[in-house]
């Protein structure tokens, strides 16, 4: 368990410590000096059955309040106290707040210096920290006496701590997270190397572990672990730890950076969040609003931007966007603290629900339905919530990533597409309303267009589903096909009771220039070469191909270049193979390279297969869409579909 101070300056947090613990917590040379706190301080109590409980000494003047709260986000138990002699005072009210709107609700208030004051006096104090207490997440707490000077209330309130101790276990759901570990010292230690220390708040860690430091995304291995101030092979949450790495410097880390598993290293400048202003403030919060956030043990500026309402009364809740100055480490769940622009008032707290907040349609009732569904505690079940409120789809890498998890229960009714490029999920309600429009979208284009076969496979995709991630887009298609609603004929698709008849003479002239278009090979055929060549009129011959091409009987590159299918087949095998051999992505260079023709039609070729689907143009290169089952067919397969 992890205890940590609060409360105001010169009210005996420190002594507090070293009785109960016999470690002074003031480990700086200024600290000793001038007796008083300035930074975090960490002190651990050996318990009878061989664990620890770990103390975080927070600084109580109000300049530090910063530091109080980087060290109490990862706190399991609150020690709130009010010497007796100076009774509440400012700071006294502010970590109040701090703890409260940590969602802090396992604590205790010690009303220190006991010594120096009669029971009379303790009894009004008592009275009063009571009221105090009052709507705030420590109004359940209990309220003691102690005197680090007599020792009075140090055995009673040590009993608590070990009590406490004994009842708190860390969760499995917590356990099998991805490990983080927000950071709060550095330094380096003689024949060890570089070392941070912090409290771990999800996962488990180990020597030899492979980690990642964010910002940066720096790759790191763990030399050694320390937990509780003690040499272990393994630590988790709720515990405080020290890490020695290898492959980082000392001077490269600072306090707020965090440490974590690779697989949930995510950074976000737009956190949405649970927001709840405090009861105590004067004014509304709105919209806009400059504020310093405190995240794990970082500070950064951000503005505020409420979502669900106009203005977030005092004592109120609202779902809030912040838009951080620059990234930072944050996952689900994780708890904040907002203070005002000069840092010199905390004005609310909360927990956040998503790090992958979008810019565009933040507060569409769609957008706050899906906020809703992260609500639910549960990661599996938040899933399962956010799947039904999203249309578009949910990408399970970033979802692992910014909710911190390693594993998930797949919903069964889900449709899922797994590959090297990512893994996507689209809810079964999700699916058959896309399936059916996409069927309604083809009746309608039929009886607007009913000379032509039907859309390119890419343009209905842009015309039903254009914000769906491809891959998905792909598995709709080959669903719908696969249940005989839709059919493909090349690269367009249509309902399989659709058909168009040629006329005679457009067949007599698709007769003509079959064995032209297979003897031009990969060079393709030129309408006016064909027009020549079968003796035919330019114009009708274009009007023909053309035809014959809206029916998935030819391939039309570039305004009058045609392809058979056959010919189309093997140049989409061979930018196939090319592509998966570079693994993934193919140049102009290569596919010239690879069918001996020059870079011009090589490069018309490519544009061709982005423009239907096989690939997709980035930067400089053709990406091979590895979801795509366009050309896998002979010309005999299509003809037969």
């Amino acid at each position: 368990m992890i205890v940590g101070t609060a409360g105001h300056i010169d009210h005996g947090k420190t002594t507090l410590i070293r009785a109960l613990t016999g470690v002074d917590a003031d480990r700086l040379p200024e600290e000793k000096k001038r007796g008083i706190t300035l930074d975090l301080g960490f002190a651990f109590l050996d318990l009878d059955n061989g664990s620890r409980i770990g103390f975080i000494d927070a600084p109580g003047h109000e300049r530090l309040v910063h530091t109080m709260v980087a060290g109490a986000t990862g706190i399991d138990f609150a020690l709130l106290l009010v010497a007796a002699d100076d009774g509440i005072m400012p700071q006294t009210r502010e970590h109040l707040a701090v703890l409260s709107l940590l969602d802090i609700n396992r604590g205790a208030v010690v009303l220190t210096k006991a010594d120096r004051v009669d029971a009379a006096r303790l009894e009004t104090l008592r009275a009063e920290v009571a009221t105090l207490l009052q709507g705030s997440s420590l109004a359940a707490a209990p309220i003691l006496t102690a005197s680090a000077f007599t020792n009075d209330g140090i055995p009673e309130l040590k009993e608590l701590l070990v009590s406490e101790a004994s009842l708190l276990q860390s969760s499995q759901q917590r356990r099998e997270a991805g490990f983080r570990l927000a950071i709060d010292r550095v330094f380096s230690l003689e024949g060890s190397g570089t070392t941070i220390t912090g409290t771990i708040h999800a996962g488990l860690v180990h020597p030899g572990d492979e980690l990642v430091l964010l910002p940066g995304e720096r790759k790191v291995r763990v030399r050694s672990v320390h937990a509780q101030n003690r040499a272990v092979e393994q630590a988790e949450p709720g515990q405080r730890c020290a890490l020695v790495l290898a492959g980082t410097t000392r001077h490269s880390i600072h306090r707020g950076h965090w440490v974590v598993h690779p697989a949930v290293a995510s950074m976000s400048a737009r956190i949405d969040t649970r927001l709840r202003l405090w009861h105590d403030e004067d004014k509304p919060m709105r919209s806009g609003t400059k504020v310093h956030v405190h995240i794990g043990s970082e500070t950064i500026m951000g503005t505020v931007a409420i979502l669900d309402k106009d203005l977030l009364h005092p004592g109120q809740d609202a779902i809030v966007q912040l838009v951080l100055r620059t990234p930072v480490g944050a996952w689900w769940g994780d708890r904040i603290v907002l203070r005002d622009a000069s840092g010199s008032r905390t004005l609310a707290g909360g927990r956040v629900l998503d790090t992958l907040a979008p810019v565009r349609y933040r507060r569409t009732p769609a957008r706050l339905a899906e906020l809703a569904a992260l609500s639910v505690a549960d990661p599996d079940k938040r899933l399962e919530a956010f799947l039904n409120v999203s249309p578009l789809g949910v990408d399970l890498h970033r979802f692992r990533a910014s909710n911190g998890v390693l594993k998930l229960a797949i919903p069964a009714s889900a449709m899922r597409h797994q590959d090297s490029s990512g893994d996507w999920l689209l809810g079964h309600e999700h699916v058959n309303a896309t399936a059916d429009h996409v069927v309604q979208v083809l009746h309608d284009f039929h009886l607007r267009h009913p000379d032509q076969l039907g859309p390119d496979s890419a343009r209905l995709r842009r015309l039903t589903m254009p914000r769906l991630d491809d891959a998905l887009q792909q598995c709709i298609l080959q669903k719908l096909k696969d249940e005989q609603r839709i059919s493909q004929r090349g690269a367009f698709v249509h309902l399989p009771e659709h058909s168009i008849q040629l006329s005679q003479e457009e067949q007599r002239i698709a007769e003509k220039v079959a064995p032209k278009l297979v003897d031009a090979g990969f060079q393709g055929a030129w309408v006016r070469d064909l027009a020549v060549d079968c003796n035919e009129p330019e114009n009708l011959m274009r009007s023909t191909l053309a035809r014959l091409a809206r029916q998935g009987e030819l391939h039309q590159v570039v305004k009058d270049l045609y392809y058979s299918i056959d010919t189309m087949q093997q140049l989409a095998q061979i930018a196939r193979e090319e592509a998966i051999a570079a693994g993934g992505t193919l140049t102009a260079a290569q596919f010239r390279d690879a069918i001996g023709l020059g870079r011009k039609r090589a490069i018309q070729i490519l544009e061709y297969f982005d423009r239907v689907g096989l690939m997709r143009r980035v930067k400089d290169e053709h990406r091979l869409r590895p979801e795509s089952t366009l050309f896998s067919e002979t010309a005999s397969d299509q003809a037969d579909a």
